[in-house]
């Protein structure tokens, strides 16, 4: 018995904990209703006001002036709803973390896995492939349906296109890295009413303040918020036409973006670590 025992394969520890902590967020993530309505707003978000938008600026373009039809960029109009779909993939997030937190699950989650930073990482990884499997479907969803749409009545973009990739691409990219942010800011806050109340200032209340500042203040300081990064990531035409100037290039941007996630992460995986669940 004991030979038969000793020839059996085993994994090492840390790597058969960690998998199966992925296997446990997996399960936890797609058994609760809060996934599959936060996944449905972001499709619905993503494509369904791309939709609104490409068929308003059809239905205008006989109507619209020189410059609006020289800085017209048909790429940027289809992935419109992505800035509303952020909106549902923060939610999901941040429930990710703070849902634990609410119903006093994470007990049970750190008594069978007590290395807090392998519970979180596992829900880093679940998270963030989810949400880049949904984000960047939605993306390229947004970016053809929104095509159909203009065909016909104003210029359109494909694949091909110089930058258009890119942008669709990066419209993914954008949605997944600012839910690994709010997935951050729940570790930290641990409230889900206080988390998403976050996360949307920062998304939405914060550009409106920065933008009442006079523009010597409120350029400098709006290439560093998420909405200017995701504006320059969603345009195909360039960083100088984003809401606030100057922008950072897409990809400058995107790391920058990454760089709030990671800070975001750390910061939560200290505090929790040091405190009680």
């Amino acid at each position: 018995m004991v030979a038969v025992a000793s020839a059996l394969p085993t994994l090492p520890p840390g790597r058969s904990r960690f998998t199966g902590t992925l296997r446990s967020e997996w399960t936890k993530l797609r058994s609760v209703r809060s996934t599959t309505w936060c996944v449905l707003a972001t499709v619905v978000a993503g494509v369904g006001i791309g939709i609104l938008a490409t068929a308003s600026e059809a239905s205008n373009w006989r109507h619209a002036g020189f410059v609006d039809k020289a800085l017209f960029d048909p790429t940027s109009v289809s992935l419109t709803g992505l800035l509303f779909g952020q909106l549902a993939i923060g939610v999901l997030g941040v429930l990710t973390m703070s849902a634990e937190y609410g119903t006093g699950t994470i007990r049970a989650t750190l008594a069978a896995i007590p290395r807090r930073p392998v519970v979180l990482v596992a829900k880093v990884v679940v998270f963030g492939a989810v949400a880049l499997v949904v984000s960047e479907a939605v993306s390229f969803t947004s970016f053809f349906v929104g095509q159909a749409f203009l065909s016909g009545s104003t210029p359109t973009a494909t694949l091909s296109g110089p930058g258009v990739l890119r942008a669709v691409i990066g419209g993914g990219l954008f949605l997944t890295v600012l839910g690994l942010i709010a997935l951050g800011i729940a570790t930290i806050i641990r409230h889900t009413a206080g988390a998403i109340t976050t996360f949307v200032s920062i998304l939405l209340i914060l550009p409106l303040i920065v933008s009442a500042f006079p523009a010597k203040y409120g350029h400098p300081v709006g290439r560093y918020l998420p909405a200017t990064i995701g504006a320059a990531m969603t345009s195909a035409i360039g960083q100088e036409h984003s809401d606030f100037l100057p922008a950072f290039p897409a990809w400058h941007g995107f790391a920058l973006l990454c760089g709030y996630a990671v800070i975001a992460l750390v910061v939560g995986g200290v505090i929790m670590v040091r405190r009680d669940p």
